[in-house]
């Protein structure tokens, strides 16, 4: 099955690992290992380094105020958060070992050549690079599928976006509904957009969840989303820019238990009768005679009722066999034939 297929078709769960190597590359081969036995279908890296993200400068623009990252210069998150880029072919190495989908996100041209050269097979666009319309054509010029947060994106932008993956002939794009909060507040989620994401945007929508728990994709996944992204990391207790806002692998791993079972709940529009609901057809309401009525008497309100159980025609005839001459004598408790009903 070719990945966007993958990605398209059931859940696809993400295991974004960010900055939750620590800076060790022991730590990111074990978060391999981990994301897969959570159930993973994908380990997603980043790809960039301070250097092509910013410049190192000191000038107000540059410091973070508020929020977890609060009192950073953008240069020095960049570079304590970064994953060197010697070490993303040994990972996708150890994600291939295991049966693991890897994918990164690119964040210029030279990352996007790079990755090229790993042979990734997907990309992800940052919510931050969603207005990055020459990074966006660049990327999905390369053919492969197209994955873009839309947190902070406005109507515009988002088709901004569609459209640059469009006009390189691009067509494998899957919009992640986010909101870029660091941990995201379940009230400002608005999950209820992905069903008019799918309809405006005409794409597979999916969610990049920045909130603790694991409500947000649940949620998500009832209202029809293919695909989970989330941060995962070994221990919150592994200090790193992302750990704050990440899922150990037993969280992660109920996360996707829970989202298979909405997902099944979730099933398809139907107005058929489950076979197994069947057997309970005979606890419905019916019509049943509720005293002796010999043939030919007049059915009334005494001597008929709408209960259960259903073995009677159905009581939406109650009001037409009322004054009506019976065809057949009935005992207490017997239902009403079909016989009463037809000519």
């Amino acid at each position: 099955m070719s990945l966007f297929n993958k990605l398209t078709k059931g859940i696809y769960f993400i295991a974004e690992m960010s900055a939750n190597h620590a800076g060790s590359l022991g730590n990111a081969l074990e978060i391999v290992h981990a994301a897969k036995n959570a159930g993973a279908d994908c380990l997603k890296i980043q790809t960039y380094t301070a250097d092509t993200m910013t410049i190192d400068c000191d000038r107000e623009h540059f410091i973070i105020k508020g929020g977890l990252w609060d009192g950073y210069k953008l240069y020095d998150l960049y570079n304590e958060a970064y994953t060197p880029w010697e070490w993303q072919g040994a990972i996708k190495k150890e994600c291939d070992k295991v049966g693991l989908d890897f994918l990164s996100t690119p964040f210029d041209n030279t990352a996007v050549d790079f990755l090229e050269g790993l042979d990734v097979r997907a990309y992800k666009i940052a919510s931050f690079e969603l207005v990055d319309i020459p990074l966006i054509e660049y990327t999905a010029s390369k053919g492969k599928p197209m994955i873009i947060s839309c947190g902070m994106g406005s109507m515009g932008e988002i088709q901004d976006a569609v459209d640059a993956c469009r006009k390189k002939g691009n067509e494998q794009i899957v919009l992640l509904k986010c909101t870029s909060e660091y941990p995201a507040n379940p009230a400002d989620m608005n999950i209820a957009t992905i069903s008019d994401m799918r309809e405006r945007f005409g794409v597979t929508i999916g969610l990049s969840d920045h909130s603790m728990g694991s409500m947000a994709a649940v949620v998500a996944v009832s209202l029809g989303a293919c695909v989970v992204e989330k941060h995962f990391c070994l221990d919150r207790s592994i200090k790193n820019p992302d750990s704050e806002f990440s899922m150990e692998p037993d969280e992660f791993a109920q996360m996707v238990a829970d989202c298979k079972v909405a997902a099944e709940i979730r099933g398809r529009v139907s107005y058929e009768m489950m076979e197994k609901e069947r057997a309970s057809t005979v606890f419905r309401r019916s019509l049943f005679a509720v005293k002796d009525i010999e043939v030919g008497e007049s059915f009334t309100s005494d001597n008929i009722r709408s209960i259960r159980p259903g073995y009677g025609v159905t009581p939406k005839y109650y009001s037409g066999l009322l004054n009506t001459p019976t065809k057949q004598a009935y005992k207490c408790g017997q239902p009403i034939s079909e016989k009463e009903i037809t000519e």
